[in-house]
């Protein structure tokens, strides 16, 4: 027998690839995508619209001082005192 006994549907692949796309693993060999075109397209359409998003909005780290100001935020806001953070 060369099929999974319990072979996963779109819907739970579908459900799960949010999970796996973050997980930063290879999705390429994944048992689903082996015989399912719909859901290689659909993986296919989504690494487009990623790569897409990535040249338009690259990434770019906040200067660290925005951190500490976030954290100092938070810990007034719940009652920690704390000297003021430096201002750049």
């Amino acid at each position: 027998m060369t099929e999974q006994a319990n072979p996963m549907t779109c819907n739970e692949f579908q459900a799960q690839l949010p999970e796996m796309i973050g997980s930063g693993q290879s999705l390429a060999a994944h048992a689903h995508l082996q015989h399912c075109a719909l859901c290689r397209a659909l993986l296919a359409d989504l690494e487009t619209i990623a790569e897409a998003a990535r040249s338009i909005f690259p990434i770019v780290e906040p200067p660290e001082n925005v951190w500490k100001r976030i954290e100092s935020a938070i810990k007034k806001e719940k009652g920690i005192i704390e000297p003021d953070v430096e201002k750049e």
